[in-house]
């Protein structure tokens, strides 16, 4: 991604908080020109307020059906963007297995990030202009983890959503549409600040260099950190024999 190349104009879904709010910020610093959405008014106007860069804000409920509609609005009121970058989700540790908290999971990650990266995609298809979208799934996309099922099983869906989506460029010869799935571990942001103890946390500030800068660079698949990529590689090697046996879970 070569800034003669682009107008450097991104829009972050999701940028209240957490790893979206540092790529907001790391994407400001680098130059680009933001827009931030997500549901907190209040917090989306500090955060523009106090950011130089953030040249726009939106508040965006991506459960609700006219999300994509008020997406595209926002974007044509930028002028047009270079990036969608989505990083609304939501997770729990549910063991006990409450329904309500696994519904409200798979409606945010799987129904609204379906909703949003589809608008997203068909803009870019439309508009035939170089465009990145790139979206945060999880080192848990890996395997099932039962200490928070929905949580792991919408992740797996969201990268396999974008290997297909990457498929579906190459189908419809979509070359202009550049495609990134990244994979964070543990990231010290208030998702995980839920009374359990997470190893190898990771710094969020630290995260989102690490994105901004796969991003730059066209890498389809983004896992940060080094040690994750370990993790991740011991937990190909398991047999789902073996795995579903295991007893992973975070301790209280």
């Amino acid at each position: 991604m070569k800034n003669k190349e682009i107008s450097r104009r991104a829009v972050v879904m999701g940028a209240t908080s957490g790893i979206g709010l540092e790529v907001v910020r790391e994407l400001c610093r680098r130059g680009w020109q933001v827009g931030i959405a997500g549901r907190r008014e209040d917090v989306l106007a500090k955060i523009q307020a106090e950011t130089d860069g953030v040249i726009a804000r939106a508040c965006i409920d991506i459960t609700h059906a006219d999300a994509p509609d008020e997406l595209l609005h926002f974007i044509a009121d930028m002028g047009g963007i270079d990036l969608y970058f989505h990083s609304s989700g939501i997770g729990y540790q549910n063991p006990i297995l409450d329904t309500d908290k696994e519904l409200r999971t798979v409606e945010t990650n799987a129904l609204g990030f379906t909703r949003m990266v589809n608008a997203a995609f068909n803009y870019f298809a439309q508009c035939e202009r170089l465009g990145h979208i790139a979206v945060i799934s999880s080192i848990a996309r890996t395997k099932g983890l039962g200490a928070a099922p929905a949580y792991s099983a919408t992740k797996r869906y969201v990268s396999h959503y974008m290997e297909c989506l990457q498929q579906l460029c190459a189908i419809r010869h979509l070359r202009h549409i550049r495609l990134h799935d990244i994979r964070p571990g543990f990231v010290r942001t208030p998702l995980i600040a839920d009374g359990n103890s997470y190893p190898m946390q990771l710094d969020a500030s630290h995260v989102a260099r690490s994105i901004v800068r796969g991003i730059e660079r066209n890498r389809s698949i983004i896992t940060i950190d080094w040690r994750y990529r370990l993790l991740v590689a011991g937990w190909q090697l398991i047999p789902r024999w073996l795995w579903v046996r295991l007893p992973i879970s975070t301790a209280k």
